[in-house]
């Protein structure tokens, strides 16, 4: 836009110089010959009062013009140049037309009066037709008002995938958007009913989803459920009946990650959740099972720390975290999970951490821990599993702008599990 338009001032000072030229020349003559005739019908005794009343109030100034003057001739443009042939032409072609004479700065005109020759002085500002800053000004408004309408022309545009984005947002963060408006622009109209028909399957393929975890529930765990019953009643050996057991415990406990990776987040509150208390009730109900299992859990909390993430989404997250250090890691000198979890305010976030004292992790199997169905290897795990735990962590983290990141613990020296979340103030 900004080519355009100095282009379009190039091709209209090009246009406009001729009339310019013309004009400018039209005033020098026009004031030649008023001055000339003034100073012609003029008794001699007020011909100095006339040139200094010239010179105060029209900005004239009259001179002898001496055989010795030496003077500059015009800029050599094609602008100038034709001021000089339009002022040749007007009052003749013995004129002469300087742009400084003996290096006084101004436009010089030589006219005759009777015998003598004289000089008329016009100062340079006088004669512009408009001035640099006035030109400078309609530029200025002209490139203004120009970007103004384009602003308001690319908002208009843009007002469709705002909206768009909006929508995508809100889809994003689970929740049901309103549909968009089917019309307006084939283009928008067109990208509007695709987008809600996308919606509309991707809210049946939930609702299928949901379906399907009900049916998964139902046929495999009760099942499973008679098989722990019959293997209590069958005449086996209890090391066999031990055995199948933790089999079975492992099938359960594959399918329910399976169905917790399936299931979607729940819709992040409007207003901040107290992360300290929701963690506390996590550690009290974790603690007890943890020391039934023989392990140990400590707890640092700092409290009133509020942030926008579902109730039940915080505690499948920090549970998952504290299930994936009881079992993944133990001491190897005891074979006990010793866990700290803290939970602490730092450079702005809330960081909720879930250390244990286990082998820890090679720092390039982190990001592979990350991915869907990927385990560690033997010498943490020492067991078998879906490996969807962090997965799910990570998924229901993205809902509410919240990160995982898994790094050595500096304290205790295994696995540090950090949890990121934006904080917010009670209220917001």
């Amino acid at each position: 836009m900004v080519v355009s338009l100095v282009v379009w001032l190039k091709i209209f000072f090009s246009i406009e110089e001729g009339p310019r030229a013309e004009q400018m020349a039209q005033r020098v003559a026009s004031s030649v010959s008023i001055s000339r005739s003034a100073l012609v019908y003029a008794p001699s005794s007020v011909r100095s009062a006339l040139m200094l009343d010239l010179a105060t109030h029209e900005g004239l100034r009259v001179q002898p013009r001496e055989p010795t003057d030496i003077y500059d001739p015009l800029p050599d443009s094609r602008y100038w140049n034709t001021v000089s042939h339009a002022i040749l032409d007007r009052l003749g072609e013995d004129t002469i037309i300087g742009w400084a004479v003996n290096e006084v700065p101004g436009i010089w005109v030589s006219f005759k009066l009777n015998h003598d020759h004289y000089w008329l002085v016009f100062n340079r500002e006088q004669l512009e037709i408009t001035s640099g800053l006035e030109w400078l000004g309609w530029v200025g408004s002209a490139l203004l008002l120009a970007l103004l309408g384009a602003a308001i022309s690319v908002r208009f545009v843009n007002r469709p995938l705002a909206r768009l984005i909006r929508v995508a947002q809100q889809l994003a963060h689970g929740e049901t958007p309103s549909p968009l408006p089917e019309k307006g622009p084939s283009e928008i109209r067109d990208m509007n009913v695709a987008f809600n028909r996308m919606a509309r399957d991707i809210r049946q393929t939930e609702a299928d989803r949901e379906i399907m975890l009900a049916g998964i529930s139902h046929d495999l765990r009760t099942p499973l459920a008679r098989m722990r019953l019959e293997i209590e009643m069958a005449d086996i050996s209890e090391h066999a009946r031990h055995a199948i057991d933790e089999d079975m415990a492992q099938i359960d406990h594959t399918i329910g990650q399976l169905m917790e990776y399936a299931r979607p987040a729940n819709v992040a509150p409007r207003r901040g959740v107290n992360v300290s208390a929701i963690i506390t009730e996590v550690y009290r109900r974790e603690l007890s099972h943890t020391l039934a299992m023989g392990g140990l859990i400590k707890a640092n909390i700092q409290p009133d720390l509020h942030a926008r993430i579902n109730e039940y989404d915080l505690k499948r997250i920090v549970a998952n975290l504290i299930e994936n250090a009881r079992r993944y890691g133990r001491n190897p000198e005891d074979d006990k999970a010793h866990i700290r979890l803290s939970v602490e305010l730092r450079g702005g976030k809330i960081l909720i951490q879930v250390a244990d004292k286990g082998p820890g992790i090679a720092a390039d199997d982190i990001t592979q821990l990350l991915r869907p169905f990927s385990r560690g290897d033997t010498a943490r795990t020492g067991v078998s599993g879906a490996g969807l735990g962090l997965a799910i962590v990570e998924r229901l983290l993205q809902q509410v702008g919240g990160h995982l990141e898994l790094t050595p613990a500096k304290t205790t020296g295994g696995l540090a599990a950090c949890i990121w979340l934006p904080r917010t103030k009670p209220s917001a």
